[in-house]
């Protein structure tokens, strides 16, 4: 059963990694595959050897998996928006699906679609106040509420870039398959205040416990995270914490953990054993003669746990801890207790069958692999040890009585184990999906641990329930225990040794210190154990590949409506803007450029250029400032930029400014230091400029200059503007790329970076007309992702969604 589970999640995991899903031959193709191989297994019974069975139980549950994921993802992808449909205004009927996310200006939502059928059934929608508060602002909406608004929808579309988080995979496994946004000028009225169904009394549940924790704890810092442990909304944390979870190894505790849910349902099913051992205290009922009180206690602590795991919102984590407490309730119930190794197997493989897109996050597969850690290094070698050696003749009655403190001494020892476990245990796989290990784990793990779990978190969800005298205390402790402990963790986070950063590994590489991790793990007497870490040092000193010396690697990132180019050499980084604001919390920088960065092992950058002052190229600066060493910044921006307060050194950037790093030769061709004392020109007049040139090759980078500029150039410096590759100048707006600009430039291939179907109309079709006229192939960020170009004696562009593509790209 195990190998067949273990092949139903590669199955699905493999589905998830094709181009395109396969059509209903090929599915039943798999599914007489994995019939086959079953029967085959079957048939053989204990004839054959245990490894062919074991492969054929594996095949088996692969086909099945692959057939299933296949399946599942048909009929998602079935409810499409018409692309007609998109950008135009449509009326819906339906009701708030989720637990509204509230920002300044703005509430998101999930929006259960009733009519018309043209729309899917599932879609996302944001309400805004207007422009600069000219209109009022969005209503207060409540989970289950009914309905009916003027909506402007498109198909899912998101960021594609290496290293990146995957928004369309994301819409595709919550269902949802168009986002848009309410029109102010529609007939958007409430329908109905409630519209009864298990789904919406769950959400408005977790609604009433947001509000309460809200309204309990005013402007407190972490009454995001009391609300992410009551009822599982993450939403109220701010980045600056989750980099303090981050940095620490705390991040797993930060939710409705699968620690947090035993600990609900022991507590649960303690307390009903209890009770119904004395009849609830009423002892004519004599309950326990009715229904064995075990059985009562374990269907007990499933029911609370899976009250909690609902509250959570069905996160991975918490569907583990819940499907494997069902499997020991059953099991129970049925007086046939399993192995822990088949219930975490069953476990598994039924969060893929309820949701194949599981294995696609990271959660999955840290979840499972910490209990598979776990179980492997405890399993068997735990066993209490005995106060004092038994005497030869001992009865068993005459053996030593363990003492309370032996005992906890004992508790404790596992406890130590089982935590070296985890934190050595996840090493590799921690690695592979973050490139960083948090070094500080162990310790800020060993503390926060039992605090969390054993003080916040129940006082907070004794606060979330009590009447509201009593509720506000209550909720102002865990506050302040939790405000104590973070503050540790704060310092503890800004150690410069709190983490381990590497570049991402290969497959060889991690599955070297898997093996050397098993090994080190393995039990007491296993030969050499001390080398299992030797296995670790390819994993732990990688250092990120470079292009080699006289040659160019630049990356055009996917940040939407927006710029951020990476610009690689030999040793040398400069980053070339940094991506748009998406949000207060949210930019270019931290959720596009900084995953990449941390993923290529990059810790540090030489130069980082900002060419003006628009937030859709300067939006992620602060965030990259804060978490990577930057030796300097050049921008266009004004002395009292909080950019330029944060940087470490700054100049102006100035037309005639050169260097050369490892014969890559780099030149600013604008602004002029006269424009500096210009106070009419805008922002997009001082741009700044920059060619860079390798081996005869050359890209231009001209931020967002406009037909002024590009004409100033023309009279300046004509001889520098000829490129292989142009950044097309304002994203291909009306205002830049004249004739003449490009005539000069004579670009083979030109980038458009923004953003899909963005207000602006972005590239003007008359614009790129020009490029195509001169022969010049087009590379739109918002349909290729972001585009590699290597330069040097070749040149080589590659795009992400045509390397990497995927079944949901573009559905």
């Amino acid at each position: 059963m195990r190998c067949a589970i273990l092949g139903l999640v590669g199955g699905a995991a493999w589905l998830h990694r094709q181009a395109i899903l396969p059509d209903g031959v090929e599915l039943l193709a798999c599914v007489a595959g994995a019939v086959l191989a079953a029967l085959w297994h079957w048939r053989l019974a204990s004839r054959a050897a245990p490894a062919l069975r074991a492969g054929l139980a594996a095949v088996a549950g692969a086909l099945l998996g692959f057939a299933w994921a296949a399946h599942v993802a048909q009929n998602t992808l079935s409810h499409a928006l018409d692309r007609a449909d998109e950008g135009r205004d449509i009326e819906v009927t339906g009701t708030v699906d989720s637990l509204p996310g509230r920002q300044e200006g703005s509430t998101r939502f999930n929006f259960s679609v009733e009519s018309p059928a043209s729309v899917p059934p599932r879609i996302v929608l944001s309400w805004y106040a207007g422009r600069a508060g000219a209109m009022r602002p969005p209503p207060e909406l409540l989970p289950g509420e009914r309905w009916r608004l003027k909506v402007r929808l498109q198909r899912p579309h998101g960021n594609a870039n290496p290293f990146g988080f995957d928004y369309e995979l994301w819409l595709l496994e919550q269902g949802i398959r168009a986002t848009g946004y309410v029109r102010a000028e529609g007939p958007n009225e409430r329908l109905s205040g409630f519209v009864p169904s298990p789904h919406n009394a769950v959400e408005r549940a977790r609604y009433w416990i947001r509000e309460r924790i809200g309204d309990a704890l005013p402007e407190r810092r972490y009454a995001g995270v009391i609300a992410a442990l009551a009822m599982g909304d993450q939403r109220g944390i701010s980045q600056q914490d989750w980099q303090v979870f981050s940095r620490t190894g705390i991040a797993h505790l930060v939710s409705i953990s699968g620690l947090h849910i035993t600990m609900i349902a022991g507590l649960a099913a303690w307390l009903a054993g209890w009770l119904w051992r004395r009849s609830f205290f009423v002892p004519a009922w004599q309950l326990p003669l009715r229904l064995p009180a075990p059985r009562v206690a374990v269907l007990a602590g499933l029911l609370a746990a899976w009250a909690y795991v609902a509250l959570a919102g069905f996160g991975v984590p918490a569907q583990r801890t819940l499907y494997m407490l069902a499997v020991v309730a059953l099991a129970m119930w049925l007086d046939r207790m399993a192995a822990i190794s088949h219930v975490l197997a069953l476990a598994a493989g039924v969060v893929v069958l309820l949701d194949p897109w599981a294995v696609m996050w990271p959660g999955f597969w840290l979840s499972f692999g910490a209990v598979a850690v776990i179980l492997y290094a405890t399993i068997g070698r735990m066993g209490p040890v005995r106060a004092t050696a038994e005497p030869a003749g001992a009865e068993a009655g005459d053996r030593p009585v363990r003492t309370w403190r032996g005992r906890q001494l004992d508790n404790l020892r596992l406890a130590a184990v089982t935590q070296f476990a985890v934190t050595a245990g996840l090493v590799p796989l921690t690695m592979l999906l973050f490139s960083q290990v948090s070094l500080a784990s162990p310790l800020a793990n060993a503390v926060a641990i039992p605090v969390i779990s054993l003080l916040v978190t129940p006082l907070a969800l004794l606060g979330s329930v009590l009447p509201q005298p009593l509720a506000q205390p209550v909720l102002r402790c865990a506050h302040w225990i939790l405000e104590l402990l973070l503050d540790q963790l704060q310092w503890l986070a800004a150690q410069p040794l709190a983490i381990w950063s590497a570049p991402a590994p290969d497959w060889p590489t991690f599955a070297f210190a898997l093996a050397g991790t098993a090994w080190m793990l393995a039990p007491r007497g296993w030969p050499l154990r001390w080398l299992g870490p030797a296995c670790w040092l390819p994993l732990l000193a990688a250092q990120p590949q470079a292009p080699p010396p006289g040659t160019l690697r630049v990356i055009a990132f996917d940040v939407g409506q927006g710029m951020a180019l990476l610009v690689e050499t030999a040793s040398h980084r400069l980053l070339y803007d940094s991506g748009p604001t998406y949000t207060p919390e949210a930019n270019g920088g931290n959720r596009v450029v900084l995953p990449y960065l941390r993923a290529r092992g990059i810790t540090a950058l030489d130069l980082m250029v900002v060419s003006h002052s628009d937030s859709d190229h300067s939006g992620g600066a602060l965030a990259i400032l804060r978490e990577v060493r930057t030796a300097k910044v050049l921008s266009s921006l004004p002395p009292g930029h909080d950019i330029v307060a944060a940087a470490s050194a700054h100049d102006h950037c100035v037309a005639g400014q050169e260097w050369s790093w490892d014969g890559v030769r780099f030149e600013m061709l604008h602004p002029t230091p006269e424009s500096y004392a210009d106070p009419t020109l805008k922002p997009n007049a001082r741009g700044c400029t920059l060619r860079v040139s390798a081996a005869g090759r050359s890209i231009l980078l001209p931020a967002d200059i406009e037909a002024a500029q590009e004409a100033e150039l023309l009279a300046t410096v004509p001889g520098k503007l000829q490129a292989d590759v142009l950044l097309a100048p304002h994203h291909g707006s009306g205002t830049s790329s004249t004739p003449a600009f490009l005539a000069a430039v004579q670009p083979r291939h030109a980038l458009f970076q923004l953003g899909y179907r963005n207000r602006y109309r972005h590239p003007r079709a008359d614009v790129v007309e020009r490029y195509r006229a001169l022969g010049a192939g087009i590379w739109r960020s918002d349909e290729t992702g972001a585009v590699t170009i290597e330069l040097g004696p070749g040149l080589a562009l590659g795009a992400y969604r045509r390397q990497h593509p995927r079944y949901w790209y573009g559905q």
